[in-house]
């Protein structure tokens, strides 16, 4: 069969040439990887070259399925039957380059005799001094400090392990945590500034009298909460402290739902970085799990917020065909589930997030007409939070300023204030697009009284 000639073994890599013929047999990531035994997010790590395609028995069975004769792949022709192998785990993925393993093919534990001497060593190596919190509010936007700043400066003291502060009596840990989610869901962001600081100082507290996984378990949520705040506040460097950390405790719980944020969040960390490649291997390896998939409705929700999360790495990339075959695959595993699932994580899990993650990444390619269109395929009120919410005024903003629609960017950044004053306030994506509206063009009321409100004079 031809494949149009368009790649050659000479000067494409196999990954590629599977990806071209997959193509231009009208197949999608799902249906070759139906076809060879493989998921379909596995499928694209090996044609984007993020999982080595070099083991013999997974080229016949891709050439098998495509029909390709053996030399295209650069095998030697044979008539011995193909031999597919099971779905690639976790630790069968490459490790990126300069990323600890653990972060990518740390996968479930077999523990051994040696293992309390494994779990001593990994929580002394978490624990830090434990401070305590004065419990006084933040000061807002309008007084010396900005929002965002004191609750990172906070942030950077209780993961250090300075300050002054009390300590949550260890029966209040889980109610506290809870009333945190909420208040991040909610973007109560001065509550939140309080209350997570000392969540994370009781954490460190009570850690080295921890004697089960499960006492790991509130720990590791609060650091990943942090990261999600310190990702929206663009503090990378915290972020990558506390998503370490949140990963390091959910290994040591055995907590496979836990595990699986932790590492959309590390690969949230490494897009931000411009690490496109090792962001999709860490989100993609994450989403194969097998623990995952043994775990119900709420471990597909959050394969699906991994292929999410890779879908939007491959906007960032400008792949905008991989963004959407991931997009869609995510909006297929939405389909099937009732409502959204896992709000504590990414925000939630539901087809109306997965067309807000769209939106954001049509923006990124560069095509605000597309982010509108998809925009007009969802109901704000559909989404799970108040925070997806303000999400989704400042995705539209962003287009209409792409655009060069001022009047509805800045209805739109209203619109956020409306619904999330302090998220708006304190972020800086929307500092920075306010900013460029001040100074490109005729400015309005609206527009000043907002910029003043976010701190831009």
């Amino acid at each position: 069969m031809s494949t149009g000639n368009r790649h050659s073994p000479a000067t494409s890599t196999p990954g590629e040439i599977v990806r071209t013929t997959r193509l231009a047999q009208g197949l999608t990531l799902a249906q070759l990887g139906a076809l060879t035994g493989y998921s379909a997010a596995q499928v694209s790590r090996y044609e984007r070259g993020i999982t080595p395609l070099t083991d013999i028995g997974v080229l016949r069975a891709f050439a098998d399925a495509l029909r390709l004769p053996p030399a295209a792949l650069g095998l030697a022709a044979t008539t011995a039957p193909v031999v597919r192998r099971p779905r690639a785990r976790r630790g069968d993925v490459a490790r990126p380059t300069g990323l600890p393993a653990s972060i990518v093919t740390g996968g479930p534990r077999h523990h051994s005799e040696e293992d309390p001497v494994r779990r001593r060593q990994l929580l002394s190596g978490l624990a830090v001094t434990a401070a305590a919190t004065t419990g006084a509010r933040l000061p807002g936007a309008t007084e010396q400090a900005p929002l965002g700043d004191v609750m990172v400066a906070r942030l950077r003291d209780a993961m250090l392990g300075i300050g002054s502060a009390s300590v949550i009596p260890p029966g209040h840990l889980r109610t506290e945590l809870d009333r945190a989610t909420a208040d991040f869901d909610a973007c109560r962001y001065a509550q939140l500034g309080v209350r997570l600081p000392r969540l994370i100082t009781s954490g460190h507290a009570y850690l080295p009298d921890a004697q089960q996984p499960t006492d790991h378990a509130a720990l590791a949520e609060v650091y990943l909460l942090a990261t999600r705040l310190l990702i929206k506040l663009d503090e990378q460097e915290l972020g990558w402290m506390a998503a370490d950390r949140a990963r390091s405790l959910a290994d040591s719980g055995d907590r496979v739902l836990t595990r699986g944020e932790a590492s959309r969040t590390l690969a949230v960390l490494a897009r931000r970085a411009g690490w496109h490649r090792e962001a999709m291997t860490i989100a993609l390896a994450a989403a194969d799990d097998a623990d995952l998939r043994r775990t119900g409705a709420a471990g597909e929700a959050e394969r699906g917020l991994l292929i999410q999360s890779a879908a939007y790495t491959a906007a960032r990339a400008g792949d905008q065909r991989g963004m959407r075959e991931l997009t869609d695959e995510a909006a297929a595993l939405a389909r099937r589930m009732r409502g959204p699932l896992l709000r504590a994580h990414g925000g939630g899990f539901s087809s109306a997030t997965v067309t807000l993650h769209r939106i954001s990444a049509e923006n990124s390619l560069g095509d605000p007409t597309a982010a509108l269109a998809a925009a007009r395929t969802v109901a704000p009120a559909a989404l799970p939070t108040v925070e997806r919410r303000a999400r989704y005024y400042t995705d539209l903003a962003t287009a209409f300023g792409q655009l060069g629609r001022r009047e509805e960017c800045v209805r739109a950044l209203l619109g956020a204030e409306h619904h999330a004053p302090e998220e708006t306030h304190a972020r800086p994506a929307v500092r920075a697009l306010l900013s460029g509206l001040l100074i490109s063009g005729r400015t309005t009321p609206d527009l000043r009284g907002l910029a003043a409100r976010c701190g831009i004079r």
